[in-house]
């Protein structure tokens, strides 16, 4: 693995977020942002620091591989005061002056909404997407639906209004959609060795982890939308799009073949990530799909005379 340890630190470069710390460094002649696991102290598991450096960086690949923009990742260790821990770098997509507008404050540039730019539920996410005034709001809708079928894949809990959004050129008085960024809520990242085997050996284990958590970060009525429950049902129009869009492009064996190459993790992590891709695929994309396209076949069908 790359030890960043030594690579020159970048002052005067700042990042947001709540889950660990972050640093710019130099690396290759290229700005990366450096990001640290956050602590899992006084959590239920025998966890030091989460895997979400590591949930960061496997999130981040498969989003490119399926053709969606997403952060370039390299896994690394950073060593602070004796102690090594494995980093996500992040390659920064804002070096060439271009700003990040997260979703949050492109929210509160819709003044007469009813909500703060935080708020999740899905209806004003949509007005908002619709109302803003930087990109097409029909390519940024796609781009949001296209999001929640992979972080549906990968199992992410905390899509939120601060973890995408767009770049803005100054210079060109421009704007574009941001890459995929902040995965390090896939994959489960506070799960722990115990956890890992208790999935891979329980199927009731594994079952409740597909079916019924991780929920989204997005609220529908109120509460925050279930996967499963939500792509199944195949009520929205624009989801069932997406999902046609990005079940095709899911090479399992593509996936398998990139994780087990990850540097820095135990055959048990690999083998644990693995199943709990192949799992929400099989158990979560590909029936909704199907459920889909049944639908679509019934509505194409011959007409019936009563």
């Amino acid at each position: 693995m790359i030890d960043f340890t030594n690579c020159p630190v970048i002052p005067g470069r700042a990042y947001n977020g709540a889950n660990g710390s972050k640093i710019a460094v130099t690396y290759n002649g290229e700005v990366y942002m450096l990001k640290f696991p956050p602590s899992a102290a006084g959590r239920p598991t025998e966890l030091s620091y989460t895997n979400s450096c590591i949930s960061e960086h496997i999130a981040s690949s498969i989003f490119n591989m399926l053709g969606i923009p997403a952060q370039e990742t390299l896994l690394g260790t950073y060593t602070v005061k004796g102690k090594t821990k494995i980093v996500c770098a992040c390659k920064d997509f804002t070096t060439d002056g271009k700003r990040l507008f997260d979703f949050c404050s492109i929210k509160n540039t819709v003044i007469d909404s009813d909500s703060s730019g935080s708020g999740t539920d899905l209806a004003d996410v949509l007005d908002t997407i619709d109302r803003q005034h930087y990109v097409s709001p029909t390519a940024l809708r796609e781009h949001f639906w296209n999001m929640f079928i992979v972080d549906a894949l990968l199992g992410n809990f905390d899509r939120h209004n601060g973890n995408w959004g767009l770049l803005y050129d100054d210079a060109k008085s421009e704007a574009e959609i941001a890459p995929v960024f902040d995965g390090g809520s896939c994959l489960l990242p506070q799960a722990d060795d115990k956890v890992m085997e208790r999935v891979l050996t329980n199927e009731a284990e594994l079952h409740t982890r597909v079916y019924q958590f991780p929920t989204s970060a997005i609220k529908l009525d109120g509460r925050k939308i279930n996967y499963h429950d939500f792509l199944i049902r195949a009520e929205n129009s624009d989801a069932n799009a997406a999902l046609k869009r990005i079940a095709p492009r899911i090479d399992l064996a593509q996936i398998t073949e990139f994780i087990d190459a990850v540097p820095g993790i135990s055959d048990l992590q690999k083998e644990f990530y693995r199943r709990y891709v192949s799992a929400r695929f099989d158990r979560i994309i590909c029936p909704a799909l199907e459920i889909v396209l049944a639908k679509e076949q019934q509505s194409d069908g011959p007409a019936q005379i009563l």
